[in-house]
């Protein structure tokens, strides 16, 4: 179940599949999916599964059979590393892109991406340095940018430890504040980082079949 919420007069709503979308504007906004992040560390001989790049795009097609898609903005970490042009995982990239020809892609570079370097021309995406302005909002990576829009940010993984009696369970989530919203790691395989909200910061964790909010 999506939860929606008005930020700088927009509607948008965050989807349990750890993602957020801009109905006005047909945009899907993934932060840190990380391709090639896995291959990376079998690069360095780390005995790691395989399978996460494939793991990537068939989320990409989930959200693209269930959402009017137009464009998608990823707020950087797109390749984790310069490893993660292996010839497998483009080949797996480029015949996901030939699928979906009219897709507009926008990647604003991230840490990982300046290491990494800018993906393959073929792939038809367009690069963009943080803070990417459209409307009302600026698309980072970094969630600590300074500008005067609303910042939508990813970097952190963002998640939250949900306890019951001696129970306790991470999930992804959410991070809404007055001037930004951290969005949480898209990527298979790419961890999280636990947070807990300021006094004036909203929580939405996300089951991957729900978003809900943290009292």
């Amino acid at each position: 179940m999506n939860h929606a919420i008005t930020i700088a007069g927009e509607r948008l709503l965050m989807l349990p599949q750890k993602a957020l979308y801009w109905p006005r504007e047909a945009m899907l906004v993934i932060a840190d999916i990380h391709f090639g992040k896995a291959a990376a560390f079998r690069a360095l001989g780390v005995p790691v599964p395989a399978g996460t790049t494939g793991a990537n795009l068939r989320a990409l097609e989930a959200l693209l059979a269930l959402h009017e898609v137009r464009h998608i903005m990823f707020l950087g970490d797109f390749l984790h590393a310069k490893a993660a042009h292996a010839r497998a995982t483009l080949s797996a990239m480029r015949a996901w892109r030939e699928r979906y020809p009219l897709l507009q892609l926008t990647l604003v570079r991230g840490n990982h991406d300046l290491h990494a370097g800018d993906p393959p021309a073929e792939l038809g995406i367009c690069m963009a340095d943080e803070p990417h302005v459209i409307g009302p909002f600026a698309f980072c990576h970094h969630p600590d940018i300074l500008v005067p829009s609303y910042v939508l940010a990813g970097h952190v993984h963002p998640v939250y430890r949900l306890r019951s009696g001696w129970d306790s369970l991470l999930l992804p989530c959410f991070l809404v504040g007055a001037e930004r919203m951290v969005l949480p790691s898209f990527g298979a395989f790419t961890g999280g980082h636990p947070v807990a909200p300021q006094p004036d910061e909203q929580l939405f964790v996300t089951s991957g079949e729900a978003v809900l909010r943290i009292p």
